[in-house]
């Protein structure tokens, strides 16, 4: 059995590092140390750059799980585990603000079709007949996806849900519902990839 330094020492004494080595042996109550004495600097960090509060939750989550998952990769030398955390921190609080911002811009670019598509004359039968059975391909293409896969694709798009609703709503961990919606995005793209000429 590995003897933790948490178990030779007293909780407050143990260095950032020997909580490292703890949580590469899979300690969780190093984990929630490490949790105690820095979330609240890594979240002043990422809302720094992520100003909703959902968003740096999911963030601040998603760094503890890096640090959970690559600990044992993690390396003194390389510096202070604080240093290593912040740096983690800025990086995926940076990530979110793009994605987000690609969202909004993709959701302005589809609400201005619409407009421009609500003031354009009525569309011709060929038109409407290829939009139908565009609409029929993604249904097919959606029912194929594995179960799991295809209920966050259906809640986050037509139910409109976000990704902490959807682990909610399903009881499933927040990383494994990022994982599903992004598996099943990846399966409709390349289902619809002969399609993208002729519509």
């Amino acid at each position: 059995m590995i003897n933790s330094t948490l178990d030779q020492l007293g909780v407050a004494a143990v260095p950032d590092e020997a909580l490292m080595k703890d949580i590469s042996h899979r300690r969780h109550d190093a984990l929630r140390e490490l949790y105690g004495r820095h979330s609240k600097r890594l979240r002043a960090t990422i809302d720094c750059v992520v100003h909703e509060e959902a968003e740096a939750d999911d963030v601040l989550q998603e760094i503890f799980l890096q640090v959970w998952e690559e600990a044992g990769r993690y390396s003194p030398k390389a510096g202070k585990p604080l240093g290593w955390m912040v740096t983690i921190a800025r990086r995926r609080a940076i990530d979110r603000l793009r994605r987000r911002q690609a969202y909004c811009r993709a959701r302005d670019r589809y609400e201005k079709r619409v407009m421009q598509d609500s003031q354009t004359p009525r569309r011709d039968a060929s038109e409407t007949f290829i939009l139908n059975d565009l609409r029929h391909f993604l249904k097919k293409s959606i029912r194929a996806l594995p179960q799991f896969q295809r209920e966050a694709v259906e809640l986050a798009f037509f139910k409109g849900l976000s990704h902490r609703e959807i682990a909610a709503a399903t009881q499933a961990p927040l990383g494994t519902v990022k994982t599903r919606l992004e598996l099943g995005l990846q399966k409709l793209t390349h289902a619809l990839k002969p399609l993208r000429h002729k519509v």
